[in-house]
């Protein structure tokens, strides 16, 4: 990695946090317990670069490091070695080109001489200071290359003479909406659906199978089988277990059965199980239809819930 040092003269004496950003910071320090509290550095220092014109002073690296009660010296290493922390002032609009395989085989090199021919070199700025720029590693947008990075924002599938004029219009002061700047839907293909057009693959008629393949006897010349439904959407409508439509006066802690936490005990009770009797005494069936109205396919038997309900009414009725 190249040394990376942070720039003293730009940086002043001192710094400051944005009222609207303490409660951002005493929103990271309630994560972790008070003797802890040196691990939200990486948050601590990304607000503070927020609140510093987009790069970090070494008077806000020593404000981050007096709020965790840390040492200068561990906050400055944590600055200097993670790339996402610039150390030197940055324009306005901060350009974060990626230059990775993807979209360097898509033109980002391009975007590289465009950046040098208006901008200059790599954290140089514009007279203005509205503009600065860098390269970056990949920024997760593969599909839309090559893409750049502005403050907080994605600017893809970008040309020379596209990015040219998005650069100009910052420069000038103008809006620039994120987005893609070709006609397509977010990463989808340009010009419409090229798979998956046949509606059959995706409208669910093809799963609605009226009888099983290959049973036995149903070869060529054996006599027809009355047709299986084999879809559990089918069955599954009158297979409902007892369910309670108020809360009962007696219920049951369901979270005392592994795999059921707060959440999934709201869910449980919102459609009207509050027992453990209730769940002890599913069928297959039963199962089946919880598991569809709440979309856990396979969670009660994977995580044997029935099992653990009988165990609990018996420990129940000996006590």
């Amino acid at each position: 990695m190249a040394l990376r040092r942070f720039d003293l003269e730009a940086g002043g004496e001192s710094f400051c946090f944005a009222s609207e950003t303490e409660s951002k910071i005493a929103f990271w320090l309630g994560k972790y317990p008070l003797d802890k509290k040196r691990s939200a550095v990486i948050p601590l220092l990304w607000l503070a670069q927020k609140d510093n014109a987009g790069w970090l002073s070494e008077p806000a690296m020593r404000a981050v490091a007096d709020r965790l009660e840390m040492p200068y010296i561990r906050v400055y290493e944590v600055a200097t070695f993670y790339t996402m922390f610039r150390l030197q002032p940055v324009g306005k609009h901060h350009i974060q080109l990626c230059g990775t395989t993807p979209c360097m085989l898509r033109g980002a090199n391009d975007l590289k001489a465009v950046c040098r021919e208006r901008i200059g070199e790599p954290f140089s700025l514009t007279d203005d200071g509205r503009l600065s720029w860098e390269e970056v590693e990949c920024l997760g947008a593969c599909v839309n290359a090559p893409m750049v990075q502005i403050n907080d924002y994605y600017y893809e599938d970008l040309s020379p003479e596209c990015f040219g004029e998005l650069l100009d219009q910052l420069r000038n002061g103008a809006d620039a909406p994120p987005g893609t700047f070709v006609e397509r839907q977010r990463s989808a293909p340009i010009g419409g659906l090229t798979s998956l057009v046949d509606p059959a693959l995706f409208d669910g008629s093809r799963t609605a199978l009226s009888e099983l393949p290959n049973l036995p006897g149903t070869g060529e010349g054996a006599a027809v089988a009355e047709p299986v439904r084999t879809t559990l959407i089918q069955s599954i409508p009158n297979e409902a277990p007892d369910l309670f439509q108020s809360a009962p006066a007696e219920q049951n802690d369901l979270r005392k059965i592994k795999g059921i936490g707060p959440k999934a005990m709201e869910r449980l009770q919102a459609l009207g199980v509050y027992q453990f009797g209730q769940i002890a005494g599913w069928s297959v069936a039963n199962a089946a239809w919880v598991e569809s109205a709440l979309s856990w396919p396979g969670r009660v038997e994977r995580e044997d819930w029935i099992a653990q309900a009988k165990a609990l009414v018996a420990a129940d009725k000996e006590t």
